[in-house]
């Protein structure tokens, strides 16, 4: 059992060690293209790179739940990376504002502490990494042990992953329906299921990580990495960089018509929507 550990450990200081390496290099790009945005798209992309670096070298010796769990991150992955990819690249001339402001804060120090940035990134993505490698550890240390089949907490996990992606889909369409509409320029969408809670994509994105958690389910760990990094994710998405970041800019641009909505609908749990004229 020690020895699991160990080497749980070991592959975690290795994984960390290329995400430094891969991570340096896109430090290395945006210094020179001026805009250190693209780390967003390249994190993302990089849990379908290691997902797939598994599949790849550890095929033969993995069970069914931890290949749908692989191609369940890898599909995640891409549809993330690539949506924050077409936002980056279509405007690769304006860096996101956080950066901006991280620029104007750090002077003339922020390159160096950009780069320091980079490597926090790549500590979280390894901490976000662990319900990955504990499954990997799993089947290299008990592969006679582990289910061949899917458990119904698997299908559980599976179930929560696919509908989560479709929620945030259908979020994601809708809004831009509701952009698309000239009449609606200025306005804050309160259609579909922006309806039900202010942020369907966050509540979908934490969905996506609870499913990751079941899917990570196996005799050694008991999907307890899985179980941290959900409940990291929920209170990051929820206290710190994600709706008070989100909700802090959307007042400073739509004002009191984001307040009101905020008045109206929930911030994430999806709710039956409140009648406008009665929410006061």
């Amino acid at each position: 059992m020690t020895s699991l550990y160990i080497e749980f450990l070991v592959e975690t200081f290795r994984v960390f060690l290329l995400t430094v390496v891969l991570f340096s290099l896109t430090w290395y790009v945006g210094k020179g293209i001026n805009n250190w945005s693209i780390i967003d798209f390249i994190w993302s992309y990089s849990f379908a790179l290691c997902a797939g670096v598994y599949l790849v070298t550890s095929w033969s010796e993995l069970s069914s739940p931890v290949i749908v769990f692989l191609f369940c991150v890898s599909i995640w992955s891409v549809r993330l990376g690539t949506h924050l990819a077409q936002r980056t690249l279509s405007e690769i001339e304006r860096e996101d504002v956080r950066y901006q402001k991280m620029r104007d804060d750090w002077g003339e120090d922020a390159s160096f502490r950009m780069f320091r940035f980079y490597v926090f990134q790549a500590i979280a993505f390894t901490f976000l990494c662990l319900p990955l490698i504990a499954s990997i550890i799993d089947q290299r240390f008990h592969p006679s042990e582990t289910p061949a089949k899917m458990d119904i907490v698997h299908w559980v996990g599976f179930s929560l992953v696919v509908f989560a992606l479709l929620f945030e889909t259908l979020a994601d369409r809708q809004l831009k329906a509701f952009k698309e509409k000239p009449e609606n320029k200025g306005n804050v969408c309160d259609q579909g299921l922006w309806a039900w809670t202010r942020h369907p994509n966050y509540f979908g994105e934490w969905l996506v990580w609870l499913g990751f958690a079941l899917l990570s389910y196996n005799s050694s760990f008991y999907g307890v990495p899985g179980v941290i990094c959900a409940g990291t994710m929920f209170y990051l998405l929820t206290r710190v960089t994600g709706i008070p970041m989100t909700e802090e800019r959307l007042i400073a641009s739509r004002g009191q018509s984001y307040r009101d909505y905020q008045n109206r609908v929930s911030a994430f749990w999806p709710r039956p929507p409140k009648n406008k004229k009665s929410a006061g």
